[in-house]
């Protein structure tokens, strides 16, 4: 007898082996309709596999929170059976979910058209109208070298020869098409649905390497309904609506070029934004205990080789060598003989550095030592991405030196700090994940254990519920991930917390304890934002380009219905200029409706409109950007009210 426990604690006994397919049948005819797979003591697997020992059993239907990853490997399957139909001799390689779908690389010398992805997804929809059913068979791995290089495969033989000897390889088909794959897979085509689309086509070079052959990858998209999916298109839609870089243009922010691969060439209203938001947090962290230091940009790779950095991030830096003089004649000579200098890529061990100088005593801790630090990285040409992923970067940096008993005063600390800067942000949706230890790393694992232990003693001491990031820890501790949820839903990493034992042990830091011994402080490495870079590409795609009054380059436009209004526009502009507003002043010879649209194209937060009525009466009319109705108020209550609200949040809030 085999006994299988239900979610709900009921037992079923069966007679011998079972599949998912027969447990869900002796549920109801109903749950075996929607069965798309089953969860056998925690483990995804195949409804039609046999379960031959006592177990504890989930139906997966399309509504679980298991079903769209196999939804999603089942139509890269059903992607790379409908191209092999199309276009015979075009080989298939590797296929993948990735967040919100699938990919499948092909090796095909004629390259994908756009039309070609219509007549792919067509096929794809009358293969899922076919009901092909699933199976698995398990094969010895020389047979299935064999079998591939046999059909033409090669790069699938590739992959099964890599393999270890011995290993079983399991087969999965789709009707008569079969493919290299551990599973699990749905119980026929018809259970994917018709709820997928594919989006794109790209290059990728074999095993991601570009010694390889070039392959064609084709990308798409599939979600547990078609109402998902709508939802899905709708928010990518929305989101190249907001793409930052399309925004940066169109508002005169920023650009890049060629010359300056990965940085920034920041337009004078981007640097606004950016002048604002350093302002805004420099306040901050000063009201919060921080001493901001500046640190130098080019650092001998000796402090790189000690801080054990250089090891790792070596090839992300920029290096360049320094020559060492000798002196002949009392006159300095270049030898020809050089150190390695390199551009930091992160403030770290100069902080240490700083730290060092001068005796530490345990009543001098916590020191919060805070830098905007330019940094650089070297990161490759095709990674770059705005200013989300750019080679010169500025952070708002700083680290914690502490006692080990002050680790969860100052993480609960800072983790006030993260969320009331977020508040004011507008973005309050925060989710916390620890990130554990990778699998190369620098200390031992009783340090990896009291390190991991702290952070997480620490979020349950502040209160918040958080999730496990299994080895996604930094190299040299765990730390802290804050994910944040957008205006339209979409998920950003932003800011960063980690707790270092390695570092100020490898630089020597050390303070005097009660007892006059040396002690290892710990090293609290954290930012708020992240770098500025990626900060206010998030900001920009959050807010559309619609920033808040205090954020935005251009507060309030002075535009005039006609030209007798122009005297009282110009005294109306000096008004709000002395408050501090920023202000621009539009009396050209344009109707007001396109001086309306134009400046709301812009992003203007507020027009002030005014008219010959309006000079009389000593009032504006105030049009707010995405707004139809206007407001006419006095000049004077506008002055006081835009005054009032370009206020910076933590300056509104102190008053």
């Amino acid at each position: 007898m085999v006994a299988i426990t239900l979610p709900d604690g009921s037992q079923r006994q069966y007679e011998g082996a079972v599949t998912g397919t027969d447990i869900a049948e002796s549920i109801s005819k109903s749950l075996a309709k929607k069965a798309l797979a089953v969860k056998v003591d925690g483990v995804v697997c195949d409804l039609f596999g046999e379960i031959a020992n006592d177990a504890t059993v989930e139906i997966i239907t399309r509504d679980h929170a298991d079903a769209l990853d196999i939804i999603r490997h089942d139509t890269a399957h059903l992607l790379a059976q409908a191209v092999q139909e199309l276009f015979p001799g075009t080989q298939v390689t590797i296929g993948p979910n990735i967040a919100d779908g699938f990919f499948y690389d092909f090796a095909r010398e004629e390259p994908f058209s756009s039309d070609d992805l219509e007549k792919i997804e067509k096929r794809m929809n009358q293969i899922v109208e076919e009901a092909r059913p699933t199976r698995k068979e398990v094969w010895d791995r020389d047979k299935a070298i064999a079998h591939f290089e046999e059909i033409g495969e090669a790069y699938k033989a590739e992959i099964i020869a890599d393999l270890p000897e011995g290993e079983d390889i399991s087969i999965y088909y789709h009707g008569d098409w079969h493919d290299l794959c551990r599973g699990p897979h749905l119980p026929s085509t018809k259970h994917i649905g018709k709820a997928f689309k594919l989006m794109k086509v790209a290059g990728a070079y074999w095993r991601g390497d570009h010694r390889n052959a070039m392959l064609q990858r084709i990308y798409g998209t599939a979600w547990a309904s078609e109402k998902e999916l709508k939802a899905y298109l709708l928010r990518l839609e929305e989101a190249e609506k907001r793409d930052h870089r399309k925004l940066g243009r169109e508002m005169d922010l920023f650009h890049f070029q060629v010359e300056a691969q990965g940085s920034v060439f920041w337009h004078a209203n981007g640097f606004l934004i950016w002048r604002q938001l350093e302002a805004y947090i420099r306040r901050r962290l000063d009201a919060d205990g921080y001493r901001e230091v500046k640190s130098p940009q080019l650092l001998d790779s000796k402090l790189w080789e000690m801080s054990g950095h250089w090891s790792k991030f070596r090839d992300s830096m920029f290096v360049v060598p320094d020559e060492i003089p000798s002196m002949e004649d009392d006159a300095p000579v270049l030898t020809g003989e050089a150190d390695l200098m390199a551009l930091k890529p992160m403030n770290c061990p100069a902080h240490v550095q700083i730290f060092k100088q001068g005796i530490k005593s345990y009543r001098d801790l916590p020191i919060r030592m805070a830098e905007f630090g330019c940094c650089h990285r070297n990161e490759a040409h095709g990674a770059l991405h705005g200013l989300l992923r750019v080679r010169q970067m500025t952070q708002d940096d700083a680290h914690i030196f502490c006692r080990e008993d002050q680790i969860i005063e100052e993480t609960k600390r800072f983790l006030e700090l993260f969320a009331r800067v977020y508040e004011d942000m507008g973005m309050t949706d925060i989710a916390y994940k620890l990130a554990t230890r990778p699998e190369v790393r620098a200390g031992d694992d009783a340090v990896w254990d009291r390190a991991e232990k702290a952070l997480g003693d620490s979020l349950t001491a502040a209160g918040l519920e958080f999730e496990i990031a299994e080895g996604e820890g930094a190299f040299y501790g765990p730390k802290l991930e804050f994910h944040l949820t957008d205006a339209i839903g979409r998920t950003w990493q932003a800011g960063t917390y980690q707790l270092d034992y390695i570092l100020p042990e490898r630089l020597d830091a050390s303070y005097i304890d009660e007892t006059g011994a040396r002690q290892r402080p710990v090293m609290l490495h954290r930012a708020v934002f992240g770098t500025f870079e990626r900060f206010i590409g998030l900001l920009i795609e959050h807010y559309a380009g619609k920033f808040p009054l205090w954020l935005a380059p251009v507060q309030v436009v002075v535009a005039t219905i006609t030209s007798e209004a122009d005297d009282y526009a110009r005294e109306t502009a000096a008004a709000f200029e002395a408050k501090g507003l920023r202000v621009a002043l539009d009396i050209r010879n344009e109707k007001i409706n396109y001086k309306v649209r134009e400046h709301s194209h812009a992003k203007v937060p507020v027009i002030a409109v005014v008219g010959a009525r309006e000079a009389e009466e000593a009032k504006v009319s105030l049009r707010r950007l995405g707004e139809k109705n206007q407001q006419v108020v006095s000049r004077d209550e506008a002055v006081a009210a835009l005054t009032q609200e370009a206020l910076a949040p933590d300056m509104r809030q102190a008053e």
